[in-house]
Order: C-alpha cells, then sequence, then structure tokens
C-alpha cells in the first residue's frame, strides 16, 4: 500500500521503516530538512511539501501524521483537508488531545474523509519494530487498514476500540498511568539509595527484573540507565511533562473520578523543575530517556 507519512522525527521516521520492511511505499514529509535527509539515507522517499507529498499518492490517499499535538498537528490537518478528497483517510497517529481527535473526526465527516486516531504506544522501539496502536475512529476505515495496523504492531498489540476521540482518550489515560508507575519506580530507588546498605543500584534493578512482582519494561529501562549512568551522576533530576497527564488529570476530575497517583506524579514533575538533584526525578528523566529517547538535561 501507498502511504504518505508525515513526521520524521524519532517515532514517524521509525514507523516509516516499519512500514517499509512490510512491503509498503512510503513517501514521507517533515518540515525539518535535516530529518528528511535522515530519512533519505534510509532509501525512504521524501517531499519538501505537504501539497506535494498529497500529489503523489494514488487515491484513495492514506496520509499519516506523526506530528507534534497541538498546534502543529492542527496546521498539518487544516492544510490536509483543504487537500484530500472524498474517499481519502487521514490518521493521526500523534499524542493529540482526545477532544481534537473528536473535532477531527466531524471535520473529515463533512468532507467525506476518514479519519483514525490512532494512540501509538511502545516507543522508539516500538514504533520500529511493533508498536501498541488503541485506534478510534470510522470502523469501515480501520477495517480497510487493519492488515497496516496488525503488520506494524505487535502480537495482540492492536484494537480498535470505538469512535473518533476513544483512540486519543484511551493513549492518553495510558500515558497517566505511565507518570505513576515512573514516579513509584523513582522513589523506590531514590530510598533504596538513602538506605544503611550499600546496594548497587543496577544490581538491584537486574534482580527485580528477573521473577519479581515489579518486573517491567520501565524496569529493564531503568537497569539499562543505571548501567549506562552509574548512579545517575551525570543527569539533572529535571523531568518535562508532555502534557497527557494533566489531560488525564483534568479528565479525572471532570468525571469525578479520585486519581490522586497520577495527579501527584504531574506535580512531581512541576517541582523537578525548581530541584534538579532529587534522584527519583533523576530516574524518571532517565527512564523518558531510555523509551522515547527525550532529552536528559546533564550537568
Amino acid at each position: 500500500m501507498q502511504i504518505g507519512l508525515v513526521g520524521l522525527g524519532k517515532m514517524g521516521h521509525n514507523l516509516a521503516l516499519n512500514l517499509k520492511d512490510k512491503g509498503h511505499e512510503i513517501i514521507g514529509f517533515d518540515l525539518s530538512e535535516e530529518a528528511r535527509e535522515d530519512a533519505r539515507q534510509n532509501d525512504i522517499t521524501v517531499v519538501t511539501s505537504l501539497s506535494e507529498q498529497i500529489s503523489l499518492l494514488a487515491a484513495p490517499r492514506v496520509l499519516w501524521l506523526m506530528v507534534p499535538s497541538g498546534s502543529a498537528t492542527q496546521a498539518t490537518v487544516d492544510e490536509a483537508l483543504s487537500l484530500l478528497e472524498p474517499g481519502d483517510v487521514l490518521i493521526d497517529a500523534g499524542n493529540s488531545n482526545y477532544k481534537d481527535s473528536m473535532r477531527h473526526g466531524d471535520a473529515c465527516a463533512k468532507k467525506e474523509i476518514g479519519f483514525l486516531d490512532v494512540g501509538t504506544s511502545g516507543g522508539t522501539s516500538g514504533a520500529r519494530y511493533g508498536a501498541c496502536l488503541m485506534i478510534g475512529g470510522d470502523r469501515e476505515v480501520y477495517d480497510f487498514l487493519a492488515e497496516v495496523f496488525d503488520q506494524v504492531s505487535c502480537e495482540d498489540g492492536c484494537a480498535y476500540v470505538g469512535p473518533a476521540g476513544a483512540g486519543h482518550f484511551m493513549k492518553m489515560v495510558h500515558n497517566g498511568i505511565e507518570y505513576g508507575m515512573m514516579e513509584a519506580i523513582g522513589e523506590g530507588f531514590a530510598i533504596m539509595r538513602k538506605a544503611p546498605f550499600d546496594y548497587d543500584l543496577a544490581v538491584v534493578a537486574k534482580n527485580w527484573n528477573h521473577g519479581s512482582v515489579v518486573r517491567s519494561w520501565l524496569m529493564e529501562l531503568a537497569e539499562m540507565q543505571l548501567v549506562e549512568h552509574p548512579d545517575l551522576a551525570d543527569i539533572k533530576g529535571i523531568v518535562a511533562a508532555s502534557g497527557e497527564a494533566k489531560w488525564t488529570v483534568e479528565a479525572a476530575l471532570n468525571e469525578e473520578v479520585p486519581a490522586p497517583v497520577i495527579a501527584q506524579a504531574l506535580f512531581e514533575r512541576n517541582a523537578s523543575q525548581m530541584n534538579e538533584e532529587n534522584f527519583s526525578n533523576k530516574m524518571v528523566s532517565a527512564l523518558r530517556n531510555g523509551f522515547g529517547g527525550h532529552a536528559i538535561v546533564s550537568k
């Protein structure tokens, strides 16, 4: 299948390679010349504008967005809707707010353009070798593309979950849970570091990764980062928040559902901007780097 992929950053580039491996023809576009050149070096066809990209796609066109949420996604959706035709498909696989995805679904429906919102998890390695996909939008459009989604997701890692907005709502809550889990791991290692015993934290993480109740990919990343950055000494405890946990807390407030762990994890990230030596925050920063390639603030 021919697919236009918009956004060739860490996630988009790896997804393009994944799709290419599965035999799909990828036409990529990114505003960044550096991102385009990186893709070109991996034999991905790239163009310099969205209009050129869409003009090269055969109908029904499939345009897959891997663009930062907010204004960048909105601008891309607006331009795409002015260029796509009835029967084409628009996929937003970034981290958009689910309310935006509901609006985009309505806007696409008015133009008879299929729309899917795809929550994408698994980090850069998932995008490259098999992601977890949470898909909302038109059921008929999902059925049309189901084989493609199955090909680029891990086993049992693809689910259609409801109408437009459902995929991104599910991904939003997923990220809120992720915040709480990372905060707990960070706090646990901070306690171990201050214990009256001289623990090698990398050994602790390795042990917990084999048979313990808390074994997980996040714990594997903790082990990897503790080996690469002993005692996390070269990492500042400054942790960015990309927005999804805030949206999760807002949804919890709107639905009157208590979510104290997720809320506190978000508050800790906000507080990290003022205390760069907190070891728990160093661990959370290292974990984010491990799964998503998010920047570490180094000393």
